[in-house]
């Protein structure tokens, strides 16, 4: 799968997946961001047929007069990045949750990880919660690596209910043994229409942090300060939005990170937002 491929240094990956566990497209952004900032080059693509069911995730067509001309298929991709003045390098997953035979699909992505020799995975995940949207956003995380867990200050989180193809990632390389990391961006639910380049500038920080280099903003600076004053011109102009929001914010004071509880709480309110459609059983072999 992957002749010709250089022996790459120290490699981690970083992965995301549209869907279910991405508010806003949030994390998928932060892979799409991050392809574009260090030029990846695309190594390996997942066969999507075994996974996903196409009447739910259907293939996009490109229709002209001469007839078909594309046919873009769901699916999930490896890319191989070399950051600049970096001792390692970053291989990068992303693409649509699947619909199904999720073992199988884990078990796949371990053995190319394997092949790989990658030494640490980073997950990304967005869920939408009760959060101001005028300070940095909360990002949450778990790690089974005890000492990234304390340099982070990541509270243990306490959680019991439906998960998403990021949990059962996490579940499989923690089961391997390999050093893990998911993290969460909160998403204010008011305004968690895609894109939301604020949660993608929150968990592209913390990826900084995890990575330990540089990861540079371009454009989201920008369009995140953009994103703020399109935000505050719909509270201004809703007294009950702008009640609420100065709720949140008052209950918020003071509190860098969310705890646990908060975390399994806004993961809870997420899950009822999503709505049946978020269903485990859809990852049933």
């Amino acid at each position: 799968m992957f002749d010709g491929l250089p022996v790459l240094r120290s490699p981690v990956l970083v992965a995301a997946f549209t869907g279910w566990n991405d508010a806003a497209d949030s994390a998928s952004h932060v892979i799409a961001h991050l392809s574009e900032q260090w030029q990846a080059t695309h190594v390996a693509t997942i066969d999507p047929d075994p996974y996903y069911d196409f009447q739910m995730a259907r293939p996009t067509v490109k229709v002209t007069a001469e007839g078909v001309q594309r046919v873009d298929w769901p699916f999930s991709g490896f890319s191989v990045a070399s950051p600049a003045d970096a001792d390692r390098d970053v291989v990068l997953l992303t693409g649509s949750e699947p619909s199904m035979h999720w073992r199988g699909f884990c078990e796949e992505i371990a053995e190319i990880c394997h092949s790989l020799e990658i030494e640490q995975v980073i997950l990304l995940g967005a869920l939408m919660a009760d959060v101001g949207y005028a300070k940095p956003l909360p990002v949450s995380g778990t790690s089974n690596d005890p000492a990234l867990a304390r340099r982070l200050k990541m509270d243990p989180v306490d959680y019991e209910g439906p998960g998403g193809i990021i949990a059962l990632l996490h579940a499989t390389f923690q089961h391997i043994e390999i050093p893990v990391t998911s993290c969460w961006v909160h998403v204010p639910h008011y305004a968690a229409t895609a894109p939301c380049p604020k949660a993608t500038l929150g968990l592209l920080h913390r990826l900084e942090e995890l990575l330990d280099l540089p990861v540079p903003a371009g454009a989201l600076v920008e369009k995140t300060a953009q994103w703020e004053n399109e935000v505050t011109q719909l509270v201004e102009s809703d007294t009950d939005i702008a009640e609420y929001i100065n709720s949140l914010d008052d209950a918020g004071e003071g509190d860098a990170e969310p705890s646990g509880d908060d975390i399994a709480r806004d993961f809870e309110r997420y899950l009822r937002r999503r709505g049946p459609q978020g269903d485990g059983d859809t990852g049933r072999d």
